[in-house]
């Protein structure tokens, strides 16, 4: 799919900032924290695309941006065509049951006051698409769904474990029955053991239901295990975008590579002829990131013009997207 019509969700030049403000009574707009600084990409039909990078790199902010419970600063998200940024309140109302977000933290994201009946349900009430006994058919409908047993519909989420709690977040986003959904870092709170039930669960849904996920995570190899695509965040901007495998194999950036060569590999013999690539320094504020390209400080090979201009993102080679000036001495 390379046409850019046949998209589901097209997102251009997308900003997203916050204000700084000081002084206790008179407050002086600052600066800005450039949480989300000009990114695009596109999202199809059925597909996953991954979206890794650094805590703080703007990951968690796209995704609520794109989903308008973040006002953007600036750029456009096509949804289905129709650009969300322009609507107003009722329109962008009803759009949003086409669009659902799956939290990081089942813990927070659940009303503690609420039954599991009610959780779920809620979304359905909000839209007015079903009650009564229908309401009740769809919500066993939905937690046999997710692999959980209906008779818990009166419980509370206390009563319940992580891993299925966030089977109930994901019954909740399930209920109007989207196109997309936003995982962000679904299993990153869960233990080990019950992150591949959640990843599988996911899967199977994308499945059965033709899901269409962006995919938020830090976990490389479960991001490469679930995703079609992966796009690289750094400091608020994409660095690099790619199949999958053409990303952990043929890494063209030099924030990617540090990323992949991190990534545990099961053979030892290959594990010790890997060469691991360490980057020194934290990553800049962004409230002031630097001058030219936003990696120049930490960069391995940074020359003169990457404090100088901020590189083109662009396609290096079919569907391989990055922002790198020196990109084509990796190919």
């Amino acid at each position: 799919m390379t046409n850019e019509e046949q998209a589901l969700v097209q997102v251009r030049n997308l900003k997203k900032y916050f204000p700084i403000y000081q002084g206790a009574i008179l407050q002086r707009h600052v600066g800005d924290i450039k949480a989300v600084d000009g990114v695009s990409f596109e999202i199809y039909p059925g597909e996953t695309l991954g979206l890794v990078g650094e805590s703080g790199c703007g990951k968690t902010t796209t995704g609520r941006t794109i989903l308008q419970l973040y006002e953007p600063t600036d750029g456009q998200i096509v949804f289905e065509g129709v650009d969300l940024t322009t609507l107003k309140e009722n329109d962008l109302r009803r759009l949003r049951s086409h669009m659902q977000m799956i939290f990081q933290d089942p813990y927070a994201s659940l009303n503690p006051r609420m039954t599991v009946g009610s959780i779920i349900s809620a979304p359905l009430e909000v839209h007015k698409i079903a009650r009564g006994k229908e309401k009740r058919e769809r919500v066993d409908e939905l937690l046999e769904l997710v692999g959980l047993n209906p008779e818990f519909v009166n419980r509370y989420p206390h009563e319940f474990s992580g891993g299925q709690r966030q089977r109930i977040g994901i019954a909740r986003a399930l209920a109007l029955s989207p196109d997309l959904i936003i995982c962000d870092e679904p299993i990153s709170s869960l233990d080990v053991s019950i992150q591949a039930q959640v990843v599988n669960l996911l899967e199977d849904l994308q499945e059965q239901l033709g899901l269409t996920y962006l995919f938020i995570a830090h976990d490389l190899s479960m991001v490469r295990h679930i995703s079609d695509r992966m796009a690289v965040m750094y400091l608020g901007k994409i660095v690099e975008l790619a199949d999958r495998d053409e990303i952990y194999l043929h890494p063209l950036h030099p924030y990617t590579q540090a990323l992949m060569s991190a990534v545990p590999v099961p053979d030892p013999d290959i594990s010790e002829t890997r060469q691991r690539i360490i980057l020194e320094g934290d990553i800049p504020s962004p409230a002031n990131p630097p001058f030219g390209c936003n990696f120049n400080t930490r960069c391995p090979v940074a020359r003169e013009i990457c404090f100088q201009e901020e590189p083109a993102y662009r396609e290096i080679k079919s569907k391989h997207w990055t922002a790198c000036h020196f990109a084509e001495d990796f190919l």
